[in-house]
């Protein structure tokens, strides 16, 4: 089976966002740790990027927010410290 460049950007970001959530969920991993935040940026960004590539724009802004959110979490966690 031969997938796309956009496919396997997508699940790769998808993969990453669904374990922090689960991690986080099962209080394995806390919501304000630098790996959890990191997580949500690459993840969010691979996602956003794979929409990007299939031009489907609901998916895009969903992701780019959740990426700026994300972003915005990582610079308040080093603003913090």
């Amino acid at each position: 089976m031969h997938l796309p460049l956009s496919d396997w950007i997508g699940f790769i970001g998808v993969a990453i966002l669904l374990i922090a959530f689960l991690l986080n969920l099962f209080n394995k991993m806390d919501k304000g740790s630098l790996v959890y935040i990191l997580m949500n940026v690459i993840g969010a960004g691979m996602a956003c990027l794979a929409s990007w590539m299939i031009d489907y724009i609901p998916f895009i802004i969903l992701e780019a927010t959740w990426t700026l959110v994300s972003v915005v979490a990582l610079f308040a966690y080093f603003t913090k410290k």
